[in-house]
C-alpha cells in the first residue's frame, strides 16, 4: 500500500512540477547549448554515447545545464547512478555511498556514479572522505558548480577529475528552450515573445522557463492572449550574475582594470556599472581606480590621481546612465576570457588571460576593444566641449 500512495504522489508530482523541472531534456539530442563541449564528436559526447565517462566536474552558472548533463548520463549508463546534494549531504551519507559501491564491485562488477550537486559546498573532511574512492576507481565522480572549482575543490581531488567548463547560452539558444516549454504548456508563441523571453532570462534557461509559465499563468487568468506586457511583468528585471567574494568578483574587477590601462573608457565604464548593478561596494570601485592611477600611470601624469579622485562630468554622467540601461538589458555579460583575472592556479587552464596585449608593452594594447562580445564597438563616453559643466538637468 505504502508503494502505491508513493507511485500517485511520484505521479502527481511531476504533474505538479514547475516547467523548467518538467522540461528538463532527457537525452543528448534534446540537449540545447554548450557545442564547445558537446559537439557531435567531441570527447565528453562521445564518453556519455559509449558509456565510458570518467570522473569530472560541470563548471557554469545556474540554468548553463549542469544537473541535467548529469541527468542524461544516469539516464545512459549502464553503471548505478546515486546522487547527493552537497548542501545537505553528510561525511556518514557519503561513507555509506562509497559502501553500496563496494558491495556491487564486488558482488557484481557494477560501477557507481556519484554525482555531486553544488561541489563546492562540500568541506575539506567531506572532500577528503571521497578522494581514496575516486583514486582507486571505486566511484566515478561528477561534480557540479556554480563557483570556481580551483577556489573551492580540493587539488588532490580536482587533480583527478576532467573540469569542463559551461557557459551561459546564447539568446537564440535560449529562445530554443522557450519554444520547447511553450510545448509542453500547449502554448503558441511568437518568435518575437520567445526572444523577448530569452533577452530577460540572461543565458539561464531555467530562468526563461520560469519567466514564460508565469507569464502564461498571468494571461490565462486574465483570459487573454500571451503578450509582451505579461512577460515584461513576469521577468522584471533581468537576473545579475555576480558574487562578491568570488570568480565573478574577481574577473570583472580584472575586466575594469584592464580596460583603464587599455585606454577604454566604454569598457571601463561598462564594467564599473556591471560590478556597481550587482551590489559589489562603490568604496572598493573607487580604491581600484585610485591604485591604477598611483601605479599603472603614476609620474607620467601626477594629475592621474587627482582625475581619480575627483572627476564628473555630465560626459561621465550620460555614459554611466548607457551603461546601466545595456546592462539591465542584457545583464552584466562576462568579460572575453582574456581579460579575466588569471592569478591563479588553474586559470590557464580556464584559459583566463591568454592573448591579453599589455599596453605598456606593446602599444596595439591600447587599440583593443575590452568590451564583452556581444558589445563590441558600442560607445557610451561622449567627452564634449563644455560636457565637465553641469547644466540644469542634472544638478
Amino acid at each position: 500500500m505504502g508503494d502505491l500512495f508513493a507511485d500517485a504522489a511520484q505521479e502527481r508530482m511531476s504533474g505538479a512540477a514547475p516547467l523548467a523541472q518538467r522540461a528538463r531534456p532527457t537525452t543528448l539530442e534534446e540537449f540545447v547549448g554548450q557545442c564547445h563541449v558537446l559537439g557531435k564528436r567531441s570527447a565528453l559526447r562521445l564518453a556519455i554515447e559509449e558509456d565510458r565517462v570518467g570522473s569530472m566536474v560541470f563548471y557554469g552558472p545556474p540554468g548553463s545545464g549542469k544537473t541535467t548533463l548529469a541527468r542524461i548520463i544516469a539516464a545512459r549508463t549502464g553503471a548505478a547512478f546515486e546522487e547527493l546534494s552537497a548542501v545537505s549531504a553528510t561525511v556518514a551519507e557519503v561513507r555509506a555511498v562509497l559502501g553500496r559501491a563496494r558491495e556491487r564491485l564486488g558482488a557484481h562488477g557494477q560501477r557507481t556514479i556519484l554525482f555531486l550537486d553544488e561541489i563546492h559546498r562540500f568541506n575539506k573532511a567531506q572532500q577528503d572522505a571521497l578522494l581514496p574512492a575516486v583514486e582507486a576507481g571505486l566511484v566515478t565522480l561528477i561534480g557540479a558548480t556554480t563557483e570556481n572549482p580551483y577556489f573551492e575543490v580540493n587539488s588532490a581531488l580536482m587533480s583527478r577529475m576532467q573540469l569542463y567548463t559551461l557557459e551561459p547560452l546564447s539568446d537564440e539558444e535560449v529562445a530554443v528552450v522557450v519554444r520547447q516549454g511553450a510545448a509542453l504548456l500547449e502554448l503558441r508563441i511568437s518568435d518575437e515573445l520567445a526572444a523577448s523571453i530569452a533577452r530577460s532570462a540572461g543565458g539561464d534557461a531555467r530562468s526563461a522557463l520560469n519567466i514564460l509559465e508565469l507569464a502564461a499563468r498571468t494571461a490565462e487568468s486574465e483570459g487573454a492572449e500571451l503578450t509582451e506586457e505579461h512577460v515584461v511583468d513576469a521577468a522584471r528585471k533581468r537576473p545579475l550574475v555576480y558574487d562578491r567574494a568570488g570568480d565573478l568578483h574577481y574577473d570583472f574587477t580584472s575586466a575594469f582594470i584592464k580596460s583603464m590601462r587599455g585606454s577604454d573608457p566604454d569598457a571601463a565604464v561598462y564594467y564599473l556599472v556591471a560590478m556597481l548593478e550587482a551590489g559589489e561596494d562603490p568604496r572598493f570601485v573607487a580604491r581600484r581606480m585610485v591604485i591604477l592611477a598611483s601605479e599603472d600611470v603614476g609620474d607620467a601624469d601626477p594629475q592621474a590621481l587627482v582625475v581619480a579622485v575627483a572627476a564628473k562630468s555630465n560626459a561621465v554622467l550620460r555614459a554611466l546612465a548607457d551603461a546601466t540601461r545595456d546592462v539591465r538589458e542584457h545583464g552584466n555579460l562576462r568579460p572575453p576570457k582574456e581579460l579575466r583575472d588569471a592569478h591563479y592556479r588553474g586559470a590557464k587552464k580556464l584559459g583566463h588571460g591568454e592573448g591579453y596585449v599589455y599596453p605598456h608593452a606593446d602599444p596595439a594594447g591600447f587599440e583593443v576593444d575590452h568590451l564583452p562580445d556581444e558589445l563590441k564597438g558600442r560607445t557610451y563616453y561622449r567627452p564634449e566641449p563644455g560636457a565637465g559643466e553641469r547644466d540644469d538637468e542634472n544638478g
